[in-house]
Parts: C-alpha cells; sequence; structure tokens
C-alpha cells in the first residue's frame, strides 16, 4: 500500500487501465458460460481481492474503513454495481461495436462532471487530447456501429456515467478511501448475477477464466484506478482509461490471433497519442536539471 500511495496518480490510472484492457480478451476465451454467469463468478472474485486488499491495509480496522466511506462510499459502490450490470445487459442486447464505442463517452462525461461539479479546468492540451482520444475511437469502431436495439444502446450508456459518477465521487472526498465502495459494488452484482443467471455451475474451465476475470483484470484495475484518480483530474483519468480500448484488440491479435483491421491500427494509434500527450507535463516535472 505504501509504494502504491507514491507513485504518481495518472500511473497508477494507467497501471489500472492496462489491468482492465485484458476483459475482452477473458470473455472471448469462455467456452460455456454465458454473459450473467461470467458477472456472478467475476464478483465472486472480485469480492476476495478487494476483501484481502483492505485486511492487508487495515487490518483489524477494515470496519472501520466501511463505516468511514460512509454515504459517498454506499452511493458510489452501488453506482458502480449499476454500471457493472448496464454492461452484461448492454451485450446482451445491442452490438458489442455500439457497447464499447459508447463505454469509452466516459471521456466526456467526465470532463464535464469535473468542470460542472468540482470546477476543475479543462487545460488546451486535455482538450486537444480529447477531441484526438474520441476521432481515434471513431476510427476504431465506426464502420461496425449499427442502430442496435433502443434498450441496448441506452443500457450501455449506464458504464460511462456511473464510472463517471464513481470518480467524481473519489475527487470530491480524496481523504477518503473508496476502495471499501468495490466490495459493496461487488456483493450486489453477485446477487444480481446469481438471480438471473439461472444456474450458476459452470465448468472449471470457465471458473479459472473467472478468477482471471474478477480477481487480476477487475480487481487489480479498480483498485488501482480508485487510488490513482485521487491525484489525478477527472478529465485525464477518462482519456488514460480510453487505452483500454485501445490495447484490448491488441490482446486479441497476440494472444489469440484475432487480427485487427487497419482502421482500428489507426484509430488505436491516435487514441496513444492523445494519452501520450497527457504524460508530457509529468515527463518535465520529474525531468532531472542540468544545472550543477
Amino acid at each position: 500500500m505504501n509504494i502504491i500511495s507514491k507513485l504518481p496518480g495518472p500511473l497508477l490510472v494507467f497501471f489500472g487501465a492496462l489491468s482492465l484492457s485484458f476483459g475482452g480478451l477473458i470473455v472471448k476465451s469462455f467456452q460455456g458460460a454465458n454473459l450473467w454467469q461470467i458477472l456472478f463468478w467475476r464478483s465472486i472474485f472480485f469480492i476476495l481481492v478487494v476483501s484481502i486488499f483492505l485486511i492487508l491495509t487495515y487490518r483489524k480496522k477494515v470496519f472501520t474503513a466501511f463505516v468511514s466511506s460512509g454515504i459517498p462510499g454506499l452511493v458510489g459502490g452501488l453506482i458502480l454495481s449499476t454500471g457493472f450490470c448496464g454492461y452484461v445487459f448492454a451485450m446482451y442486447n445491442t452490438t458489442v461495436a455500439n457497447t464499447n464505442f459508447i463505454i469509452q463517452t466516459q471521456t466526456i462525461f467526465l470532463a464535464i462532471f469535473g468542470y460542472l461539479f468540482l470546477k476543475e479546468k479543462v487545460s488546451k492540451l486535455t482538450l486537444i487530447s480529447i477531441i484526438l482520444a474520441i476521432s481515434g475511437i471513431i476510427l476504431m469502431v465506426g464502420t461496425s456501429l449499427s442502430p442496435g436495439q433502443m434498450s441496448g444502446n441506452i443500457a450501455a450508456f449506464i458504464m460511462p456515467v456511473s464510472f463517471a459518477i464513481l470518480i467524481l465521487i473519489v475527487r470530491k472526498y480524496p481523504t477518503v478511501d473508496m476502495v471499501p465502495l468495490q466490495l459493496i459494488a461487488g456483493i450486489f452484482a453477485m446477487f444480481v448475477g446469481y438471480l438471473v443467471a439461472g444456474k450458476i455451475m459452470i465448468s472449471f474451465y470457465d471458473i479459472f477464466l473467472g478468477f482471471l476475470a474478477g480477481f487480476f483484470q477487475l480487481g487489480f484495475g479498480f483498485i488501482l484506478i480508485t487510488i490513482g484518480a485521487r491525484r489525478t483530474p477527472s478529465a485525464l483519468v477518462g482519456i488514460i482509461m480510453l487505452t483500454e480500448a485501445v490495447l484490448g484488440p491488441m490482446w486479441a491479435w497476440i494472444f489469440i490471433n484475432e487480427q485487427p483491421p487497419l482502421m482500428v491500427l489507426i484509430g488505436g494509434s491516435v487514441v496513444i497519442t492523445a494519452v501520450l500527450l497527457q504524460f508530457l507535463p509529468l515527463l518535465k516535472k520529474n525531468k532531472p536539471s542540468l544545472q550543477s
């Protein structure tokens, strides 16, 4: 925990996005489980990793950590779990391209919410990065977009809006540890998955994938993002999170030979450029002085 707290906020958010980017690869690797069963087992192991993190961090004061997060933590947990469920519903009721594109609008929501509610000014560099990033995402999935089903498209918007509200809460209360709220989110999502899935028993192979998804991909990802977002402007969080959309197709290409179209590669390059622009001030700040 001490090592994590010493790292720059934007870097933690990047590592969190890097972890989340393996989600598509893992989901594609399931052999028999449906999305609601995946939600259930992923949530089980998500709860496990968050519990371990809280125990290692607070030891005998875990309950105090929950109390300290208060109403903001409870609200944040419920909102995040709603986002988890909205994502699963969207995957069933609209196209994957529509879902992925809509989720990336979190960059816009984060910039708007940060400006309206936290009075966070958006710098010219950040504004340029947002425009570049959205342009890159359009290039990546624009040709695959379709009207889809309206209910699925609307549900897909739940994830970026809920994520933006979560980061807003984290930014609003930077001295309060919001990691406990993730345990609330995991428990709620687990119960939803259990109620909707019908049956929860799946193959041991799929359970192992659920472990990878919940413990490493989702667990590490959201813990790092939650901690890093305390020290990172909302708009910047949104831009860095776009690396998830770029790296996801790359992992599928590397590990399961699912070669992305040329426009995905071009659009991904534009997004990466937008993200790297945001790290320029950080690099200049840490550049050693040449003066003796």
